[in-house]
């Protein structure tokens, strides 16, 4: 029997069993594609919209990738398993144009945006009110509401050419031209500089106080760059923009949610989706793919084949080393991971007992102390060391959904970055890996120090716990390698055409029919299904004209 899709009184996110009788075989469709994540998902719906016959593979027992839901740390309590706030969800035209609402998605938000508090009782606050933001910025430093005001109106100006430059493929020549244009010739020098500022240089040069600083950099670690690194101010301005005009949104009842509305959406067009379903080798024919093999069976590919997975999985694993050109085999000996995670949730019987006012609003929270701090833990990251101040983002999710958990309770979770495969422990205590039971209780005591240094008596509250380690992490999703959950790293080395190898930054392989589709691929992480529109649509353009996978084997191909 195949598992199924179904809903769950608390949300979406569990499986049901099929009726029984005979599986059904598919031989041929038009497309395959490989992973049922946000990426995979709407290249199925960009595919299926275009009269092609879909099949999605999902290896795992229900669809949605790292956007997932389910009951895990006490009954009634949903819990987002992996990611879980959406910006750039509402802000992507890819999403928009899928009007998931008609397929049943609804939107939520938290009063506040998010809330960055300091032990010394300030809070910076972002509100999608530019009042409520400009004041708290202000409390830091009165000079800085004109700055913060000023940025927010340089997003506004940009915002419609932005994003879309952001997101499709990269010469990204429609959209840079707007931006161009937008922006001018000085204007646009200027741009090119900020877009490779470190965030403390940016923050040195443009405000005086801490406040918009803590937002800026709070918001570029939700990445893998630290303030000093080159770029992270773009990054931080990005979200924290995101943050002040659309929100940090959350699905109701659920980030498995989402994932409905994308199958129920890929289902009424045609698409199926298959689980339980694990690809072992994309098949090549003549320099081009021709389908898949699967759970002991071959699924062949008319037009194309879609792979939403990591781009080593899929170049080393399911196509296999020996079809790889040189050249692309050593660039993938480079390839770079983000950070590897610990996530921690947590089913409360109340709300958070903040300390400082104003926290208790957000949906989002950084516990990370100054941006001081936060360059000491970006440094131990770099340095192999278990930090000894772990920077969390923290999530308040019944503040954000009332349906999450029962009344007066709260839905929480928190997930900070850590050595893949620690050297040491900056504080000098823990030893070992991610293995060992002493390090796991050793590192889950230091995480929920840190919360009680914000809201003492924090752990009174807690009625139930599930803990994610890195391992843990990649064994639910073999796409989260090592517990890395941006599909590849944030730094400027590795985006645009850089990402996955140096290339063309397209979804196009080397191979034929053949497409990159997951957060491996240009513009990288974020649940913005860019990457899938991305790929789906180079696969229909691929039907009338080879010269874009012409050129992408040459790229990877051809001499030094």
């Amino acid at each position: 029997m195949r598992p199924t899709w179904t809903r769950n009184s608390r949300g979406w996110g569990f499986l049901a069993q099929a009726p029984s009788g005979k599986d059904q075989v598919v031989s041929a469709v038009d497309a395959i594609v490989i992973g049922s994540g946000p990426n995979g998902l709407v290249a199925a719906n960009v595919l299926a919209d275009a009269g092609w016959e879909v099949l999605v593979l999902e290896a795992q027992d229900a669809p949605g990738g790292a956007v997932k839901s389910a009951e895990v740390a006490a009954p009634g309590f949903v819990t987002d398993l992996f990611s879980s706030f959406y910006p750039m969800a509402l802000a992507s035209s890819v999403l928009r144009d899928l009007n998931l609402e008609a397929h049943g998605l609804s939107w939520c938000h938290a009063p506040s945006v998010l809330a960055h508090p300091l032990l010394d009782g300030r809070t910076a606050l972002l509100s999608r009110d530019l009042a409520t933001t400009t004041r708290s910025v202000a409390e830091f430093d009165s000079r800085d509401a004109a700055a913060w005001q000023a940025l927010v109106s340089r997003w506004e100006d940009l915002d419609p050419w932005l994003v879309q430059t952001l997101l499709t493929p990269f010469p990204p020549v429609r959209a840079g031209a707007g931006l161009a244009r937008r922006l001018g010739v000085h204007d646009g020098l200027r741009f090119a500089r900020f877009a490779t500022l470190s965030m403390r240089r940016f923050a040195q040069e443009n405000f005086h106080g801490e406040g918009a600083a803590l937002l800026l950099a709070g918001n570029a670690m939700h990445t893998d760059l630290s303030p000093e690194a080159a770029g992270s101010a773009m990054f931080g301005w990005l979200m924290a923009m995101l943050g002040q005009t659309v929100g940090f949104p959350v699905p109701q009842g659920g980030a498995g949610a989402l994932s409905a509305a994308l199958v129920r959406r890929l289902q009424a067009a045609g698409g199926q989706v298959r689980c339980g379903s694990p690809v072992s080798r994309v098949l090549v024919r003549d320099g081009r793919a021709v389908g898949v093999r699967c759970t002991g069976e071959t699924v062949s590919a008319r037009r194309a084949v879609l792979a939403d997975v990591s781009a080593p999985a899929l170049y080393l694993d399911l196509l296999g080393s020996a079809l790889l050109p040189a050249r692309l085999r050593e660039d993938l000996e480079r390839f770079a991971w983000d950070g590897a995670t610990v996530k921690v949730d947590w089913a409360l019987a109340g709300p958070v007992p903040w300390t400082n006012a104003g926290v208790a609003g957000a949906g989002t929270v950084h516990l990370a102390g100054g941006v001081d701090d936060m360059s000491r833990f970006a440094h131990s990251l770099a340095l192999g060391l278990v930090p000894a101040d772990p920077l969390l983002l923290f999530g308040q999710m019944t503040t954000a959904d009332p349906s999450r958990s029962p009344a007066g309770t709260e839905s929480a979770w928190a997930y900070t970055h850590v050595p893949a495969r620690p050297r040491g422990d900056s504080a000098g205590v823990l030893s070992g890996g991610w293995g060992d039971p002493t390090v796991r209780r050793g590192f889950l005591d230091r995480i929920e120090a840190r919360v009680e240094q914000f809201a003492p008596g924090f752990r009174d509250l807690m009625m139930g716990r599930h803990i994610a380690f890195p391992p843990d992490l990649e064994a639910a999703n073999a796409n989260l390698v090592d517990g890395c959950i941006n599909g590849g790293t944030s730094d400027l080395s590795q985006q645009l055409i850089f990402r996955p190898t140096p290339g063309l930054g397209r979804p196009e392989t080397h191979v034929a029919g053949l497409f990159l589709a997951s957060a491996s691929a240009h513009p990288g992480g974020g649940v913005h299904g860019a990457c899938g529109a991305n790929a789906a649509r180079a696969a229909l353009r691929s039907r009338t004209s080879g010269r874009l996978a012409l050129a992408a084997t040459r790229a990877l191909a051809g001499p030094r």
